[in-house]
């Protein structure tokens, strides 16, 4: 018995050094999270939704109506004007909502609060998230008072999109989310599919050492941002600079071991 018992220590430092400092279940704390402070930037006047910091940019009717939109994960977007300081918003693809979200103002104008319920592509339960922003500009003249320049604060949302599993598999990593996202990826540099996604994305992996990588996801064959994601040196945080390219933001998420 302590022969074997012996054998098993001999070889338990190499199987831990083998495993990934990647592998397990990670949760974002938003509390840490740095979020780009480029500003969002739309409104609601004359009867028109425009999105002038959408890529591409939105300009639809806002009459509670589905309108077609293009560029975008969803296929078309209802905009419906619920009073002066409100607005809400459906989001479908091939007729099935993607998200559906309240945008208020508060009375004084000065900060903004999005409310969003999100339904995930494979079927799975759908999730909440909230978002708070302050304001920098106002829109237009007679514009709702969800119109305007708007910084966003912070963000939050239910566990389930918060939440992913990794693991190594050979020469590479494979994630998996309780909304149905996965995907399994090689370190070779090419594009693997994504899947449970409203869009046609893929992701390419390279490795930048044993405890960092870099993670390209593409959207219809165009890059939609480069992730570099490193692991701290006590296994027990792992921090994602997300360079959004399509939309020119950069934010850092942090997320915790679980």
């Amino acid at each position: 018995m302590k022969k074997l018992l012996c054998v098993v220590l001999w070889f338990l430092p190499v199987m831990v050094f083998a495993q990934s400092p990647f592998d397990g279940t990670w949760k974002t704390n938003m509390a840490e999270a740095k979020l780009s402070q480029k500003p969002y930037v739309f409104s609601v006047n004359n009867g028109m939704y425009d999105c002038e910091s959408c890529v591409p940019k939105i300009n639809i009717k806002a009459d509670a109506q589905d309108q077609a939109v293009s560029g975008q994960t969803y296929d078309t977007l209802a905009v419906k004007v619920t009073d002066p300081n409100t607005i809400q918003f459906t989001a479908k693809k091939a007729s099935k909502p993607e998200f559906e979200s309240t945008r208020t103002a508060s009375q004084d104008g000065k900060t903004l609060t999005i409310s969003s319920t999100n339904y995930p592509a494979d079927g799975s339960p759908p999730f909440k998230s909230e978002a708070k922003f302050t304001r920098i500009s106002k829109g237009p003249a007679g514009s709702n008072a969800t119109s305007g320049s708007w910084r966003v604060q912070n963000v939050n949302e239910d566990t389930a999109g918060l939440t992913s599993t990794w693991k190594s598999e050979g020469d590479g990593l494979s994630v998996s989310t309780p909304t149905g996202e996965s995907w399994e990826a090689k370190f070779d540099g090419k594009d693997y599919p994504v899947k449970g996604t409203y869009a046609n994305e893929t992701v390419s992996l390279k490795k930048l050492s044993d405890r960092s990588i870099e993670a390209t996801f593409k959207r219809d064959g165009k890059v939609e941002s480069v992730d570099k994601i490193t692991v701290s040196p006590d296994g027990k945080k792992m921090t994602t600079v997300a360079d959004n390219k399509r939309l020119g933001r950069v934010s850092t998420f942090v997320d915790e071991k679980q």
